[in-house]
């Protein structure tokens, strides 16, 4: 697990990545963190703030049943929730503006 290995954010970054080696993995998330934009900003605009919460379970689940059943390994969430939620927002951000790549093969993937 990625936060049993790494002391800093930075070797935990690469350690995230490397715990999401296949890109079924990280399409999972993607989908999963999709959900929670889109949950938080109906919460936003309806003042229905179920609405954000079903967003974040929805992306929960879906991130967790990848590590499971694609990439076989535990969720970093459950050892360092807060590095693991902003290094899953900086893989998402990286992949939309199409800068993964390089932190990917820095990571040893690809």
């Amino acid at each position: 697990m990625a936060e049993q290995r790494s002391q800093t954010f930075s070797g935990f970054w690469l350690v995230y990545l490397r715990d999401h080696a296949k890109w079924q993995t990280r399409a999972c998330h993607y989908t999963g963190i999709s959900c929670a934009i889109i949950g938080v900003a109906a919460a936003v605009v309806t003042g229905n703030w179920w609405l954000a919460l079903i967003g974040i379970l929805v992306n929960y689940t879906i991130d967790w049943s990848a590590h499971f059943l694609i990439e076989g390994n535990k969720p970093a969430a459950f050892g360092h929730p807060v590095w693991s939620a902003l290094s899953g927002l900086r893989m998402y951000l990286l992949w939309i503006t199409g800068q993964l790549g390089p932190e990917l093969r820095r990571a040893g993937i690809e």
